[in-house]
């Protein structure tokens, strides 16, 4: 076999510059059978440097030659990032979406372009190459004239990887995709048979992918006036879980800025969601849960939506999954919880005295296995605290022991957490330090507060946040004994000449506080 590989390889270097298509036809099938055959035949064709006659082949006029060409190319380059590089170098992608548009008739031809693009586009450096080519209105147009299934599926496996490029995502929406996908849905959403519920579900899937770009979303969103939009909003009430699921995460995709919504909470969006999760409260899926949580996660960041979302019962439906065991779906209600409560106090009291929620979220405050759920329970707890300013709510989270997770979530590497802690602590110390006192003390805050203030890489907020803390903290005995244990002025004395104003002005404050007291 190697003797034979070996004397196609040689026919068919001199071959690929001057010979008749016979010839030609006759040492790529030899190539061809030979690695069909075994696939370590792959390596010999590289060492005689056969890429680049080959690619220079898929420039000729005969068909079968083409056809040839790009099996033995994809044969010899499967599998392989380093080879498919090369040939994206060697500019092989505008050869073939030029190809696919002059053969789309030949359907051997058309399925090997397909191939090769479904291979190449698996490499993010393809997709920069396919921008700058007409391969959306040329897939676009032949998915357009397929009616088999296994023919669209073929085209969806390259439409897919390429729509993960956002230039892309606009060129296809732009060629009309999108219209496409949209009938295909209407026509598989009432359909039993696999092969549609499959159609479905990956038109469906795309669709969402396709609404991640910015400019494809705020193209499709058309002020909220666009067809598209409308038709997405009507897969929410569907009785179809996979376009209730697109519905959701569409209505996530198009909440990504402001505008978009303040539209659609003044639209009546926010009901249509809740009804669909009050469809999945008992036993429900899992994923149309997280996806309508997301929604409204994202549909409660403008300021302006908070009061009316929470008017109209967001937090009570979003409560009612707090038995929910699916860290997705815990993570996303507590994400939505903190959206609503921002600078709405009394939201954020009314939560706070739930004893159920504070108790959940203590609880979740422990879920070291679910670092996303852990930290979004702690900061839900220090946003109770921060936003409500309630004694009531702080003796709640005490008596739930909540205590000791934000001392903890005040050394987190993250340096936003580390001040939301400081502040719901600083909180806690001026309104209900008697209440507080043990916890704060058996969970080790004073000497935290000491490593925060020693640390030179600790952020100017955190040293300011932590000297305005230790101010407070000196209000209780047992408290203050520690902090004066600490030699607490020492380190407050040298961040007098720190570089952050308002960090000096604060240790200059503590430090005559410190000297009052000691």
């Amino acid at each position: 076999m190697a003797d034979n590989l070996s004397e196609a390889l040689k026919k068919l270097k001199i071959t690929t510059t001057d010979s008749t298509a016979d010839s030609l036809e006759g040492c790529l099938d030899c190539l061809l059978q030979a690695l069909a055959q075994n696939k370590f035949m792959r390596n010999p064709c590289v060492d005689a440097a056969l890429i680049p006659p080959l690619v220079q082949l898929l420039n000729c006029k005969d068909q079968e030659i083409l056809l040839q060409t790009g099996r033995a190319l994809g044969n010899i380059c499967y599998d392989s990032h380093t080879l498919q590089s090369q040939l994206i170098n060697m500019g092989v992608i505008p050869t073939l979406v030029k190809l696919l548009g002059i053969h789309c008739q030949n359907a051997a031809l058309m399925e090997m372009c397909l191939v090769a693009f479904g291979n190449l586009a698996e490499l993010e450096s393809s997709k920069e190459q396919f921008a700058y080519t007409n391969v959306a209105e040329e897939l676009v147009k032949l998915f357009k004239k397929q009616i088999e299934h296994d023919k669209k599926e073929m085209i969806f496996e390259v439409l897919a990887p390429l729509a993960e490029n956002d230039v892309i995502k606009l060129q296809l929406v732009e060629a009309g995709l999108v219209e496409c996908l949209l009938e295909i849905v209407q026509n598989t959403v009432d359909s039993d048979k696999e092969e549609d519920i499959a159609e479905l579900k990956t038109s469906s899937d795309l669709m969402v992918l396709l609404l991640l770009g910015d400019e494809s979303m705020q193209k499709l969103f058309e002020g909220g006036k666009g067809s598209v939009f409308q038709r997405v909003l009507s897969w929410i009430p569907s009785n179809s879980h996979q376009l209730q699921l697109a519905g959701a995460l569409a209505i996530a995709n198009f909440a990504r800025n402001d505008g978009n919504c303040i539209h659609m909470v003044d639209n009546g969006i926010v009901q249509k969601l809740m009804d669909l999760l009050d469809r999945h409260v008992e036993n429900g899926n899992v994923t149309v849960q997280h996806a309508a949580l997301s929604a409204l996660r994202n549909l409660a960041i403008p300021v302006v939506n908070k009061a009316k979302m929470l008017s109209a019962g967001v937090a009570e439906a979003v409560l009612k999954f707090l038995r929910s065991e699916m860290p997705p779906v815990q993570f996303k209600l507590l994400g939505t919880l903190r959206m609503l409560i921002d600078a709405q106090a009394e939201a954020a009291e009314q939560l706070g005295k739930n004893v159920k929620l504070v108790e959940r979220l203590v609880e979740w405050c422990e879920a070291k296995d679910h670092a996303g759920v852990m930290g979004e329970s702690n900061r839900l707890l220090s946003a109770l605290i921060r936003h409500s300013k309630s004694k009531d709510v702080i003796r709640t989270i005490v008596q739930s022991g909540g205590i000791k997770h934000l001392v903890t979530m005040a050394t987190s590497e993250h340096v936003i957490m580390q001040n939301e802690a400081l502040v719901a602590l600083a909180l806690i110390a001026a309104l209900e330090l008697g209440t507080a006192e043990k916890d704060l003390e058996n969970a080790q805050l004073v000497q935290i507060l000491h490593r925060l203030l020693s640390d030179d890489r600790s952020a100017p907020e955190i040293k300011y946040n932590s000297m305005v803390l230790i101010c407070a903290l000196i209000g209780s005995e047992p408290l203050q004994k520690e902090v004066q244990s600490m030699a607490f002025l020492e380190v407050v004395s040298k961040l007098r000449s720190h570089e952050n104003k308002t960090v000096a002005q604060q240790a200059s404050l503590t430090e005559q506080r410190l000297a009052v007291e000691s």
